[in-house]
C-alpha cells in the first residue's frame, strides 16, 4: 500500500476566526501539516502546540510550504501571492473585499501556480451558484434579490458570497439586487428570491457552524496541491 508525505501548508490569518479553525481542523488530519501560522502581529509565543507562528512581516522567512491557505485582509493578500508565485506554491485564498493590488497579485500567480479564490468554501454554496445560475436563465425577466446576513463583527456588505451569487445570476441575464443584515453571531445565511407576476422561488442557504468553510477550505488545498498553474473554482475542486 502506497503512502503519500503529508501536505505541508501555511496558515494565513491564523488569529481570526477561521484561521482558529483551519489550526484545529488540520491538527486532527493525518495527512496535513501545518509548517507555519501567519498573523498580522508578532507573535508573543514562537511555537503553540508545535506549529511555529510569524508575523505578516516576516514571510520572507517561512519553511517550505506546498499549499497556503489564506483567510486574513485584504491587505495581506499581495505579499502571499507574491511569495506563492516566487516558490511555485499554490493558494487557496478566502480573503473578500480585495484591494486593486490584491487582484493584480493573485492574477499573476496564477500564471505561475495554482490559485482558488472563493468568497465561500461551503460544499453546498457552491451547489447554490449553480443552481441560481440555472434557475436565472430558465427565469427570464425575472426580479431577482439577494438577502445576506452576518454576524455584527462583519465588515464588507453585500457579502463576498452574496456578489458571487448575483454574478452567477447576472451571467444569466437578471439583474442582482442586495440586502445585507448584520446582527448578532450569526455566521451567515444567503436568500436568493426569484419573483415573476403571482409567484416566487427561494434558493436559501445556511451555514450554522464556520466549521464547514474551513473543512471545504482544506478540502481545496488538498485537491489544488500539484495541479498546473491556473485559476480553479470551489466547483472544480468538488471531486478528484
Amino acid at each position: 500500500m502506497t503512502t503519500h508525505a503529508p501536505l505541508n501548508i501555511v496558515i494565513h490569518g491564523a488569529s481570526g476566526r477561521m484561521g482558529q479553525a483551519l489550526l484545529r481542523l488540520a491538527a486532527e488530519a493525518p495527512d496535513l501539516n501545518v509548517v507555519a501560522a501567519v498573523a498580522r502581529r508578532a507573535p508573543t509565543q514562537r511555537v503553540i502546540e508545535g506549529v511555529p507562528h510569524f508575523a505578516a512581516s516576516e514571510l520572507a522567512g517561512l519553511p517550505p510550504f506546498d499549499v497556503a491557505i489564506d483567510f486574513s485582509l485584504p491587505e495581506g493578500v499581495a505579499a502571499l501571492a507574491q511569495l506563492c508565485a516566487e516558490r511555485g506554491a499554490a493558494l487557496v485564498c478566502g480573503t473578500t473585499g480585495l484591494d486593486a493590488d490584491g487582484e493584480v497579485a493573485l492574477a499573476a500567480l496564477a500564471q505561475r501556480a495554482p490559485l482558488v479564490w472563493a468568497s465561500n468554501y461551503s460544499l453546498g454554496v457552491a451547489v447554490l451558484t449553480d443552481l441560481v445560475a440555472r434557475a436565472a436563465a430558465l427565469l427570464q425577466g425575472w426580479d431577482c434579490d439577494i438577502v445576506e446576513s452576518h454576524h455584527v463583527h462583519k465588515k464588507d456588505a453585500p457579502s463576498g458570497t452574496a456578489l458571487t451569487l448575483g454574478q452567477a445570476a447576472a451571467g444569466q441575464g437578471a439583474q442582482p439586487h442586495y440586502a445585507s443584515l448584520r446582527a448578532g453571531d450569526i455566521v451567515g445565511e444567503h436568500t436568493v428570491q426569484l419573483a415573476g407576476l403571482g409567484e416566487r422561488i427561494e434558493l436559501v442557504h445556511r451555514a450554522t457552524n464556520r466549521d464547514i468553510f474551513a473543512r471545504g477550505a482544506l478540502h481545496a488545498a488538498r485537491r489544488l496541491a500539484g495541479r498546473g498553474p491556473g485559476r480553479y473554482t470551489v466547483a472544480d475542486l468538488l471531486t478528484a
